[in-house]
């Protein structure tokens, strides 16, 4: 009965990001945790000598099978499983830092998951972080994993949604510069994560009408068009195009006081930020080492801790799991909603 139990938990692919950075410690200490082992089973597209470093800097036994990375496949039985790319040659193990070896060997490791996931040998996929600069430093165009995921999954659109605390929160924008946002907003920019918003949190969260709440993008709203006129040329359109078709939402509200009201009085079950920080900030001021970034409108579930490669603590057993046990549990509730199979309780 237990190995039919095993067997019917959702496969969480976990891939270990730029070797360089913090990806092997904050996995290896996220599923030691047994609550969290409980709740899936678990590939990690990496290499095993750095997990078996990172394992033994906190003094941790390895706990997880090794097996060659061409040979993962639905059948593993196992609770977890390294698939090891040995092919690959890492300089040391105490390397760090952005490189092109680094770029490359990330690479491999998302591409092979997402690969994976779309013929359905794994149910999610949670990645570690990766560099963008190795990412550069080895030839590769994408800004972030949003944009190769996107690519890679044939994905019409994505929209980077943050779950974290009391908070989430859907991206209008996301890798734009402050000052060039205005050669990019427009009412389909402000309409896509409305309307892939409601379809998530119907999908993944069971929420069967969303509230949804978006934020102006100038101060006070645009108070009338006195400090800018988006909100009125392309904020509303786009909720009227929402409401039209079936949508519950509302704004544009001053973004100063909405996350202050979504607080305090629970009225939306997400907010729609405009850019980046407007949306982020919030979210981290009470989330910070539990947030957890998820990438929807993709055919596949892909979620992620909200943080860097942290290199510049790499080795020093100082990285804190937290936001990568959030992402792993967040990845292991919306796979079990997929499938329509009860959340397993992680106590």
């Amino acid at each position: 009965m237990a190995l039919a139990d095993d067997l019917n938990k959702p496969i969480i692919a976990v891939t270990m990001g730029d070797p360089g950075g913090i990806g092997s410690e904050i996995i290896v200490k996220a599923l030691a945790d047994p609550q969290l082992r409980r709740r899936g089973r678990f590939v990690i597209y990496g290499l095993h000598d750095l997990l078996s470093y990172a394992a033994d800097m906190a003094e941790m036994n390895v706990f997880w099978h090794r097996d060659q990375h061409e040979n993962i496949n639905r059948l593993n039985r196992q609770s977890i499983v390294v698939a090891d790319y040995d092919d690959l040659t890492w300089p040391t193990i105490t390397e760090r830092g952005p490189s092109r070896i680094g770029g490359e060997t990330s690479m491999r490791f998302i591409t092979d998951a997402i690969d994976h996931a779309m013929i359905g040998n794994v149910d999610a996929i949670v990645t570690a972080p990766i560099s963008k600069h190795s990412w550069q430093l080895a030839g590769y165009k994408y800004p972030g994993h949003t944009e190769l995921l996107t690519e890679r999954t044939h994905a019409r659109q994505s929209i980077m949604m943050f779950v974290g605390g009391p908070f989430r929160v859907a991206l209008a924008t996301i890798h734009e510069g402050l000052f060039e946002l205005r050669h990019q907003f427009t009412i389909g920019k402000v309409f896509a994560p409305i309307d892939l918003a409601n379809q998530a949190l119907k999908e993944y969260f069971g929420i069967k009408q969303p509230r949804i709440a978006v934020a102006a993008l100038n101060p006070h709203a645009g108070e009338e068009g006195k400090f800018g006129d988006e909100e009125q040329r392309i904020i509303a359109p786009a909720i009227l195009m929402a409401q039209e078709q079936g949508i519950k939402v509302s704004g544009p509200f001053p973004a100063d006081t909405l996350f202050y009201k979504a607080l305090r009085e629970n009225a939306y079950d997400i907010i729609v930020a405009m850019y980046h920080d407007q949306g982020l900030i919030p979210l981290k001021m009470l989330a910070f080492d539990k947030a957890v970034n998820v990438t929807i409108g993709l055919p596949i579930i892909r979620t992620s801790p909200d943080h860097g490669t942290a290199f510049d603590i790499v080795g020093k057993n100082r990285a804190n799991p937290d936001s990568m046990k959030a992402a792993l549990h967040l990845a292991c509730d919306m796979a079990l909603r997929k499938r329509s199979i009860p959340i397993i309780n992680p106590n």
